[in-house]
């Protein structure tokens, strides 16, 4: 079993494999979302025939290659400025070479698209633009905050269009969106990342967070029952529950910054803990609008991100400091 963690450590610490689970639990989100309400999201025809079991495997294999293709691209171009920074990673240690990373992020690649497929056609080009959209971000986005904050609220918000793209409650999209674009400005000052978020890039970034928000707000407002911001068909009760759901995650963040301060450690721990509320977010969702079952399977992949991320943190704990024996 240690052999095969030391083996496999380099692949999942590049990937940081754990907190895929906040882009699978959106794209579950949408499956199950459709599903429940047929009669009003049943345009994605296939979400509603097709086995669930198939669905949602199809969904983890999106999510999982999105995410690891980002953080794998990400650790590629920054291989050099590891070196300096953060010289534990696995490509600027060595535990990895060059050419086993090119191939994973291809692989995770080719993954995701091969999920997308279940979806239908457009959802493979949806999944191809928003791996140009990570290659955007990654290249040139993380040195222009104003427009990487932007592309990587869409990237998270895009990714759950990918099972039903004719989705017509895009509340829980335009949540994640600007949950994802504000964790990530957060996180950016507080690790004291280069170049600084300025003024002018807050801005910028909230007037490109304000276009995208028309934007979904439109097509919302276009395609719901009587041309309303919110559909008729959605009890507006439901939004009580992830609005709870912020302001706990608002309170977490304070109780964090408090404890830790405000610097790379804490900007870490607020960037997992962020991950983590998506998953919250769609049981929120579910709840609200009493889809019990569908809720709890949710609750049960934010439970299953917890222990994953707990034991993987333990295992590689006791791979890079064994326990010994004391004389």
């Amino acid at each position: 079993m240690r052999r095969w963690l030391q083996r496999l450590s380099p692949a999942l610490h590049l990937t940081r494999v754990t907190m895929a689970f906040a882009v699978i639990s959106n794209t579950w989100f949408v499956i199950l979302w459709t599903r429940a309400n047929p009669e009003h999201e049943g345009r994605a025809v296939a979400l509603v025939d097709q086995p669930l079991w198939l669905l949602l495997g199809a969904a983890a294999m999106v999510g999982v290659g999105l995410f690891a293709f980002g953080v794998s691209l990400n650790d590629i171009l920054d291989m050099k400025r590891d070196r300096l920074l953060r010289p534990q990673r696995p490509l600027a240690s060595g535990q990895m070479s060059l050419e086993q990373a090119v191939a994973l992020l291809v692989g995770t690649m080719i993954v995701a698209i091969l999920g997308a497929t279940v979806f239908g056609t457009r959802a493979v080009l949806m999944t191809l633009a928003l791996q140009a959209g990570i290659l955007v971000f990654n290249a040139v986005g993380k040195f222009i905050p104003a427009i990487g904050l932007v592309f990587l609220g869409l990237i998270y918000g895009g990714h759950m269009l990918i099972p039903n793209l004719h989705l017509r409650f895009l509340w829980p999209v335009w949540l994640v969106m600007t949950h994802a674009l504000v964790v990530g400005a957060i996180t950016y000052r507080m690790a004291r990342k280069v170049p600084k978020l300025s003024r002018r890039a807050v801005v910028a970034a909230v007037v490109g967070w304000l276009f995208w928000s028309s934007v979904l707000l439109y097509r919302q407002w276009k395609h719901a029952e009587g041309l309303a911001i919110w559909p008729d068909w959605v009890d507006p009760i439901a939004a009580v529950w992830p609005a709870a759901l912020l302001a706990l995650f608002i309170v977490v963040v304070w109780r964090r910054t408090a404890k830790l301060g405000s610097g790379p450690r804490a900007a870490e721990k607020i960037e997992k803990y962020g991950a983590l509320w998506l998953s919250f977010y769609a049981c929120g969702w579910l709840v609200g609008t009493g889809h019990a079952g569908s809720a709890a399977l949710m609750l049960g992949l934010a439970v299953a991100s917890v222990v994953g991320m707990t034991v993987l943190r333990e295992a590689f704990g006791l791979l890079e400091q064994p326990l010994g024996y004391r004389r």
